[in-house]
């Protein structure tokens, strides 16, 4: 074959290659800039449309929870669902919106949370004349009573939640400063860390008159742990 017949890639050994230091330096750091960039958004909308990571400070949520227990929220199925009974999330309570506080999710948006004789009754348009819940995850040593020490009944409005610690005695909660706006939610307990004796991801309960339903899937680490009471 002729050399003018040669196909052109045969030919690139007769290309020049410039050297250009500066310009390459240059594009060097727009490469690492744009990389930077790429990451932190991606870690950006995990950290805060996805996933958070808290620690439990305090016993109010014991045994479940303890104290210095490191933790992951997730946020994604409260985005495409509401909270459910039963859940135990993270939020900033009306009373002290500066913090962040764990507390289970008791009562639902138009229900009525009662508590007499440590039971408490929820009464909704399913269950007229109330039902009472089974907490099987609390222990039976644990008193569930109201800062008067008295029968205790509140009506929730729309959007609007009752939580409480599963440390009933020693919990600040919907007992003491009322209901909590679903505004107020950053995300479902998900994800235990640390201890590693209590490693794993957290269940959704399942009430025997009163549903609650179930969602997972997220991963995640080298993260900033803020503080939970």
């Amino acid at each position: 074959m002729k050399h003018e017949d040669k196909p052109a890639g045969e030919s690139l050994n007769n290309l020049e290659f410039k050297n250009e230091p500066v310009k390459d330096f240059f594009y060097f750091i727009w490469d690492l800039f744009k990389t930077g960039v790429i990451v932190f958004l991606i870690a950006f909308s995990i950290r805060y449309f996805l996933v958070q990571p808290f620690i439990v400070e305090g016993g109010s949520m014991l045994p479940n929870f303890v104290d210095q227990e490191y933790l992951l929220a997730e946020k994604l199925s409260y985005i495409v669902s509401d909270p459910k009974r039963g859940d135990v999330i993270i939020f900033k309570p009306p009373s002290a919106p500066t913090q962040n506080y764990i507390k289970r999710i008791i009562g639902l948006p138009e229900e009525t949370v009662s508590i007499k004789n440590n039971k408490i009754t929820i009464t909704n348009a399913s269950n007229l004349n109330g039902e009472i819940i089974d907490e099987e995850y609390i222990p039976s040593e644990f008193q569930t009573l109201t800062t008067e020490n008295d029968d205790f009944e509140l009506s929730l409005g729309v959007n609007s939640y009752f939580v409480m610690g599963d440390n009933r005695e020693h919990s600040s909660d919907s007992r003491e400063w009322g209901v909590l706006p679903r505004t107020n939610m950053i995300g479902r307990a998900w994800l235990t860390i640390k201890p590693l004796d209590k490693f794993g991801t957290q269940k959704r309960l399942e009430y025997t008159e009163l549903s609650s339903t179930s969602i997972e899937s997220v991963i995640l680490a080298n993260l900033d742990f803020e503080r939970t009471y």
